[in-house]
């Protein structure tokens, strides 16, 4: 059975925003009371769960680090370990690759977006808690939709390394649905993930 100190946080930043026009992750959003660039919301509730979290991001993308950085101040940001990913134009899977591999020594992995600004603390504590206590596929569901985060046991530590493509690790989840753990959350914040300028609306 994993630790829950033992599992990472990764959190995949590496698009190139290309439906949204401009980089919709520095985007400035209002939420719970602050303005802050939309990836600094989306970080928040894995600062609150985990002493640490890796955040992947594309090439060049130090003044995006930068900006999150001091939004968020001195004391998150040095919750973040900044993993560049070197090929991340090929695709989700590349950053989510270059995030496990970066956390091989982990029992499990913890994927989320960073184009998600509404996820709440619960569903990530609580994908977290399900592989701890020994699942080995875990992810919140709301009104009959799974959301995200995803959760992935150590026995998908091969098959997370060889993903290939856009789709991320959505074809494992697919394939195994009937092993995935659900959590059951009142929060649409997980189904909320911001590709075009109107989807912020829904926010």
């Amino acid at each position: 059975m994993a630790v829950a100190d033992d599992i990472a946080a990764i959190v995949l930043a590496a698009g190139a925003s290309r439906r949204f026009g401009s980089d919709k992750l520095l985007h400035p959003l209002a939420r719970r009371g602050a303005m802050l660039p939309l990836a600094a919301h989306s970080l928040l509730p894995w600062l609150e769960t985990f002493e640490q979290i890796t955040v992947v991001v594309r090439p060049g993308a130090e003044r995006f680090c930068t900006a999150i950085e001091t939004a968020l101040g001195e004391t998150r940001s040095a919750q973040i370990d900044w993993i560049e990913c070197a090929n991340a134009a090929q695709g989700m899977a590349a950053s989510l690759v270059c995030g496990v591999r970066a956390n091989h020594a982990a029992t499990g992995w913890l994927i989320g977006l960073a184009d998600m600004p509404a996820v709440p603390v619960g569903a990530i504590s609580g994908v977290r808690d399900a592989l701890s206590q020994g699942a080995t596929l875990a992810a919140p569901n709301h009104a009959g939709r799974r959301g995200h985060p995803v959760g992935f046991a150590f026995g998908y530590y091969e098959q997370l390394l060889e993903l290939q493509g856009d789709n991320g690790a959505r074809r494992l989840v697919e394939r195994d649905s009937a092993s995935v753990t659900e959590i059951a959350v009142d929060d649409p914040g997980v189904l909320a993930d911001i590709d075009i300028p109107g989807d912020l609306h829904r926010l």
